[in-house]
């Protein structure tokens, strides 16, 4: 199983990825896991992710074209024959261990 992993701090995520679960899983080829830097997919010259909020309030919200081609970018290097792509959000569905049962099943 191949997974991929949009975040703006995947330095962070190697740390977790060789010290937990997910390591073990890698060793045996059950899982590879990569981590990519939403921000190398940006077009702004900065590498922007982020922007006000266009309705007013507090905060930043995420720009949409950074994740974007960064979900492209994962499906056009790998080109699985069903992908699968988990987009956690705020008034999503909680993630849980029986979640995580049927997704483990997926092939």
């Amino acid at each position: 199983m191949k997974i991929d992993i949009l975040t703006t701090f995947p330095e962070m995520l190697v740390p977790v990825i060789e010290s937990s679960i997910a390591r073990i899983a890698a060793e045996k080829g059950i899982v590879y896991i990569e981590p990519h830097d939403i921000r190398s997919f940006s077009e702004n010259k900065h590498g922007k992710t982020d922007d006000y909020p266009f309705g007013g309030g507090d905060g930043m919200v995420m720009t949409p074209q950074p994740l974007f081609s960064g979900i492209r970018h994962c499906l056009d290097k790998e080109k699985p024959e069903k992908p699968r792509i988990i987009f956690p959000t705020p008034d999503g569905v909680p993630f849980s261990q029986d979640l995580a049962e049927d997704l483990a099943l997926e092939p």
